[in-house]
Order: C-alpha cells, then sequence, then structure tokens
C-alpha cells in the first residue's frame, strides 16, 4: 500500500481552492445576523481577550426557557472567530432555539489541552447564566471540540450537573489528531505522539452510554476526513453510545458549514431534533 499524504489529505484550503468563495456569502450572512438577531455581544467566560461568547436569543413568545446549541468555529484550532459564524443562529433562533457562540485561545499561543479547557469553562458559565443543557456544535477542530464537550466527565466540574452536555453534532471533524503531526498544519500545532494522543477521542474515553454523537462529513472529503467521522462513530458506538456517521451529499469541508443555514438541510433538522429532545 502506498504512504498516505496526510498533508494533501487534511490541508483543506488546499484541496479547495476556492473556499474563500464558498466562506464569503456566510461571513456576510453572520455581519447580517449580528446587525439583526437579539445578540448579547462579547460575554465573557474567563480573562484571556479570546474568552468571550455572543448568545442569539430567540424571539419566542412565554418566558419558558429556550433549548441552547453551542456552536464552535473551526480553524485548525488556530485561526477563526465566532464573528464569522454568526450566521448559524439565525435559522435556529427561527425555531425558539437560543445559540451560543464562543471563540477560544488559538495556537500556538495554546496547546489544544488547553483549549479544550477553555471551552468546558465556556458551557459552565453558559449553565450559570441559562440552566441549560446544551447541544455542542462544531465544525473541523470545531468538531473535536464539540466531541470533546460530549466526553468530558461533567462529575468532576464544580457548578455543573453530571450529564451536562447530552448531545453533540461535529460536522468535519478531525478527532485523532496523530496525522497532523508531519504536516504543515502542526507548525502552530507543535503537537507530539503524547500531546496527540491526549486529545484523540477516538483511542480516548468515550461519553456515557446516555449520550447522542453525530459525527457529519461532506461526501466530497478526503478520505482521512470520512474516516475520521466513521471511526469515532465506530468506536464510540462499541462503547453503548448512540453514535452515527453522516455522509452529507454535494458536500466538501467548507460547503458543509451552510447545511446550517438552509432550512431544508437535514444536518438542522437533526439539530433541532437534538436541542427539542
Amino acid at each position: 500500500m502506498p504512504a498516505i499524504d496526510y498533508e494533501a489529505e487534511y490541508n483543506n484550503r488546499r484541496a479547495v481552492p476556492d473556499h474563500e468563495a464558498i466562506s464569503a456569502p456566510l461571513v456576510k450572512a453572520s455581519a447580517e445576523w449580528r446587525a439583526e438577531g437579539d445578540m448579547l455581544a462579547d460575554q465573557s467566560y474567563g480573562p484571556g481577550e479570546r474568552q468571550r461568547f455572543d448568545l442569539f436569543r430567540a424571539r419566542r413568545a412565554g418566558s419558558g426557557t429556550a433549548p441552547l446549541v453551542v456552536y464552535i468555529h473551526g480553524g485548525y484550532w488556530q485561526r477563526g472567530d465566532r464573528k464569522a459564524v454568526s450566521f448559524v443562529a439565525r435559522a435556529l433562533n427561527a425555531r425558539g432555539i437560543d445559540v451560543a457562540c464562543p471563540s477560544y485561545s488559538l495556537a500556538p499561543a495554546a496547546p489544544v489541552s488547553a483549549i479544550v479547557d477553555d471551552l468546558r469553562q465556556c458551557l459552565r458559565v453558559l449553565h450559570d447564566r441559562t440552566k441549560a443543557h446544551p447541544v455542542v456544535v462544531g465544525h473541523s477542530a470545531g468538531g473535536h471540540l464539540a466531541a470533546a464537550m460530549l466526553a468530558t466527565d461533567w462529575s468532576a466540574v464544580s457548578g455543573v450537573p453530571k450529564d451536562l452536555v447530552r448531545s453533540a453534532y461535529a460536522l468535519s471533524g478531525v478527532f485523532d489528531p496523530t496525522p497532523l503531526i508531519g504536516t504543515s498544519l502542526n507548525e502552530a500545532l507543535r503537537l507530539d505522539a503524547a500531546s496527540a494522543r491526549a486529545i484523540d477521542l477516538i483511542h480516548g474515553r468515550a461519553p456515557p452510554s446516555s449520550a447522542t454523537m453525530v459525527a457529519a462529513v461532506g461526501a466530497e472529503e478526503s478520505a482521512e476526513f470520512i474516516r475520521q467521522s466513521l471511526a469515532l462513530a465506530e468506536a464510540w458506538s462499541r462503547a453503548g453510545v448512540k453514535a452515527e456517521c453522516v455522509l452529507v451529499p454535494n458536500a466538501n469541508h467548507f460547503s458543509i458549514v451552510g447545511e446550517m443555514a438552509r432550512p431544508e438541510s437535514a444536518v438542522l433538522a437533526r439539530i433541532v431534533s437534538l436541542a427539542n429532545a
């Protein structure tokens, strides 16, 4: 068997040359919803400059508590920002669901393990604020972080229920970062075998059997991205988790995010269903 070219498999910007054109309308839609939506901006969950989240509240009748989705942006743990993905809140808000979009510390200033801790702290603060059990959704590196929140032992975190996160939905996640070690992506991540193993979700601690995990991946993505989602779903299913892999037709690593904005999207419908469960 020929050696796998991990640079080609994981360098999505190189694989999809028109990625900026794909993302541009979503960035524009994010700016529009930031202006139009009911947003609590720049809420702090820690002392760091990037330890902030925006909370988009659904406009709804009555005073009951709304379901909550937390959406974590991608960028290989080294780039990206919540403001560029605010568009995801529009369709969910229209369905009566509140949406929190956090930023987080980035590599190389922070190792990935510290970024995982950032999101745990964010979810703790959100629970203090909303008392909701969030569905955690994320794209790419955010998919890894969403799955990491589901796999967290919340009984070890003070002030939150032990089942704080009951379900997660990852879009194009990288759940085992070991293949990245020899690629240009690792210049900022600075992973070695030990640090990659520490954040490997496929071979690490699985969530409890009561959890639900959906790993979605575009049908037009690389073989490695498809393998990652299949491997996570298989490993966690063996552990008793309600885990599945979903292949999204006609989607690549960048266009798959647009499923969050399509009213007829099966991806969006499933996230709404999880939030309302």
